[in-house]
């Protein structure tokens, strides 16, 4: 199995693509409220950064690293459901619950990843 296929098979990057396919399209609806173009170019930005973390932790081939990497990508995806939580208010009403309920499987899956690496890591001093 390669590198690719073995990323894939993560479930946390797996649901990043999808969230990040989601936002793409939700940014299309916010782009009728001039109100909102910082808020969806960071709203974007957040959610590119989930997989793009999860990618440049896995691709640097040592353990502390990617789960320092994964710590980044939690953190944007804490961030992009945070946002989610503020553009409640231009968003059909129950496109938001979804959007952070998907945020929150990736933190869940990204939090048991990062414990067990730690326990890896610390297993090995």
């Amino acid at each position: 199995m390669n590198a690719r296929t073995k990323l894939m098979s993560f479930g946390a990057y797996t649901k990043a693509l999808a969230l990040f396919d989601f936002v793409v399209a939700d940014v299309a609806l916010l782009s009728r409220h001039r109100e909102c173009s910082q808020l969806a170019a960071q709203q974007l930005a957040s959610a590119d950064s989930i997989a793009s973390n999860i990618e440049e932790g896995y691709g640097r081939g040592s353990k502390k690293e990617y789960c320092q990497f994964l710590v980044i990508a939690r953190g944007s995806a804490q961030e992009t459901a945070g946002r989610y939580l503020r553009l409640r208010h231009w968003l059909p009403a129950a496109l938001p619950e979804t959007r952070i309920a998907l945020c929150d499987e990736i933190i869940g899956i990204l939090t048991a990843s990062i414990l067990k690496l730690r326990s890896q890591l610390a297993s090995t001093k």
